[in-house]
């Protein structure tokens, strides 16, 4: 073969390799099995893990989580809770608030020795020859014997000790507030992720996961008084029953004072589970779907309780199929609802939720898309996590309203309203996701949505630009797009990008290819900067006829723009202005006759359009009658004219 020849067909090869979405991805097998001791509230762990290197690189350390460590006076998340809680600001109605995360406080200083957290390991073999480590409070670093090279397969085996700490954060014992006994999350020794970025070994301070796919078999045996709920389908439940058998099957639990119960779980990139001696099990099955299991605890008689839980079950079957068509099929057989945790927290399969309100249990499934099947890394793109889930509710909870209000048929939501009508909420379904960015950029608090979830000043500031303007984002996009082509985006999000932790970019390049709109500058403004959007009506004036209206951007965040004329004789048109870097334009959105004007360029503050009419025919001049747009302050955006 001539030189030219092969560096040409190197070349092209080079150009479809790297124009794939499809990057490697690392795999792991976990098999454990867990013998726990309910009266020392320790246990004994054997973990085998396969771990594939599917990257190019050769890998010469490996890393794993060790997160209930962080539950030990003077850690770096005691440390660094009591720290922002010397942080004081002002909130609503001017009052003071102190800014600790409310479920942790000063509690992890005040733990007893055995109240504390810990997973020690006591052996780490590579296969089969032990392995030198080092332990850096919740992250362990195994200098190995020998590399792992690109494209093999390697085995760990692991014995571990561990304690269940008294429930602080996520994980723990005794529950204070729902008197749950365990919730499990966190609890193994658990490999980090090494991606095209290399490797992931983030201390465990605050918040926010990243974990490899792959495929457990985890056996737990405790008492057989308990009830397990967690992540994964149950392989004995013919031995186990409390609700796991198959209708009418016989169970048969073997003698003595254990179960084990054995779960296999496939695909997934983390394991959870909680268990309590009087959890109530209830289930639902979807036809052609997973089986619902919600598992709480209920003091005797409490109807009304035992109703909010049930309906927790009733919704997830309501809202399952809009879900799938809005954000993409569920792959799994089964999701469970469990009492423990403290809020919500979501894991593969399940979630813990501390009581049965509704928009938390929806929030916490929507992460089943929007973490646990898309795996972006939350540490760094916490909003793509938090706040794409948080847009998602803000769906669900309304189509679920709707149907049990007045029932439609089909999976959508019905028509919004045109326009800022009375007794709407705008924008309509994300009002409150709107209102809490807003608090933030009031604050004075905010951080740009590229700051390390772990390395926000406030927690305050962390939660509002996660939850809120990364909700916001997905929102305004619409607005930018239009709905229909932001809600093609997701669909096409989810298909091209499952289970292959995605970031920022690669969400952005699907959307630009669904729209035909360049739409980088966006994502640099809002992701990248602390800007804000204010545009306002400048002034209205005749001329030959016809009106002129000039605008004027008097934020930093240049915007396309739709303004909504309405006439005297009760007639509306939409002037709908580009914007200059956008290079293409949204689709029309309604039956409103549309005028489409030439783009407006960001470096010119004002810009001028015309109109066709008479200024005395005009009624009144809106910028974004549908305030999907974040303008910050609205108060200008609209022109009564009375005449």
């Amino acid at each position: 073969m001539n030189r030219i020849l092969f560096v040409a067909m190197f070349l092209c090869g080079y150009t479809v390799a790297f124009s794939q979405p499809d990057r490697w991805q690392q795999k792991v097998k976990y098999v454990m099995d867990i013998d726990m001791n309910v009266q020392t509230n320790r246990f004994d762990g054997k973990q085998k893990l396969e771990y594939w290197n599917n990257s190019p690189d050769t890998l010469h350390k490996v890393f794993y989580h060790l997160y209930w460590n962080a539950f030990q006076p003077n850690s770096m998340m005691d440390a660094r809770s009591r720290e922002l809680g010397n942080i004081e600001f002002r909130g609503r109605n001017n009052q003071v608030i102190k800014d600790w995360d409310a479920r942790v406080t000063n509690r992890i200083q005040q733990l007893k020795p055995e109240e504390t957290g810990y997973q020690k390991i006591v052996s780490l073999k590579m296969n089969g020859v032990a392995q030198p480590y080092k332990v850096y409070e919740t992250i362990l670093e195994v200098q190995l014997s020998k590399p792992v090279l690109p494209k093999s397969k390697v085995v760990f085996d692991m014995e571990f000790e561990a304690q269940v700490p008294l429930q602080i954060r996520r994980a723990g014992r005794d529950n204070p507030n729902t008197g749950v006994r365990y919730s499990m999350s966190q609890w193994y020794p658990k490999l980090c992720e090494y991606d095209y970025e290399g490797w992931h070994p983030t201390p465990y301070v605050a918040r926010e996961f990243y974990g490899v796919w792959g495929d457990y078999e985890v056996n737990i045996t405790l008492d057989k008084n308990y009830i397990i709920g967690g992540t994964g389908y149950l392989q004995n439940a013919s031995q186990i029953g409390y609700g796991y058998e198959s209708k009418g099957a016989k169970v048969t639990r073997p003698s003595g004072n254990t179960l084990t119960w054995r779960f296999t779980a496939p695909n997934v990139h983390d394991f959870v589970w909680a268990a309590d001696p009087q959890f109530k099990h209830i289930k639902r099955h979807i036809p052609g779907g997973p089986t619902i299991h919600v598992l709480y605890k209920n003091k005797p008689g409490d109807t009304a309780n035992d109703g909010a839980w049930n309906e927790v079950a009733d919704a997830a079957v309501t809202v399952l199929p809009f879900i799938e068509k809005h954000f993409g099929a569920y792959p799994y057989k089964q999701y469970s609802f469990i009492h423990g945790g403290d809020g919500g927290m979501e894991y593969p399969m399940a979630t813990l939720i501390s009581g049965p309100g509704l928009g938390t249990a929806f929030h916490e499934w929507m992460h089943s898309w929007y973490q646990m099947m898309l795996g972006t890394n939350e540490s760094l793109y916490a909003w793509m996590d938090e706040g794409f889930t948080t847009y998602a509710e803000d769906l669900v909870s309304a189509y679920y309203k709707q149907q049990k209000s007045n029932p439609v048929k089909g999976n959508e939501l019905s028509a919004a309203p045109s326009g800022s009508g009375a007794g709407v909420d705008l924008p309509l379904y994300h009002a409150d996701t709107y209102a809490g960015y807003f608090n933030l950029v009031k604050s004075g608090l905010e951080e740009p949505l590229t700051t390390h979830a772990d390395h926000f000043n406030t927690n305050f500031a962390y939660a509002r630009a996660a939850y809120s303007k990364g909700g916001v984002f997905l929102a305004q996009l619409g607005y930018i797009i239009s709905d229909s082509l932001r809600d093609k985006t997701l669909l096409e999000y989810y298909n091209q990008w499952k289970f292959k932790h995605p970031n920022a970019n690669d969400f952005m390049r699907v959307a630009e290819k669904v729209s035909g709109i360049q739409l980088d500058w966006y994502k640099e403004y809002w992701v990248n900067t602390t800007k804000t959007i204010d545009y306002k009506i400048d002034s209205l004036w005749e001329q030959g006829g016809k009106t002129k209206i000039r605008l004027r951007m008097a934020g930093q965040i240049p915007m396309p723009l739709d303004v909504l004329l309405q006439y005297k004789n009760g007639t509306k048109a939409t002037v709908y202005i580009p914007q200059f870097s956008m290079f293409g334009e949204k689709p029309a959105e309604n039956t409103t006759p549309r005028f489409v004007q030439e783009p407006w360029k960001w470096t010119h503050p004002t810009y001028v359009f015309e109109v066709e009419s008479s200024l005395m025919n005009i009624s009144s001049v809106e910028i974004d009658p549908t305030w999907r747009m974040a303008d910050i302050n609205r108060s200008n955006n609209k022109l009564e004219l009375k005449w």
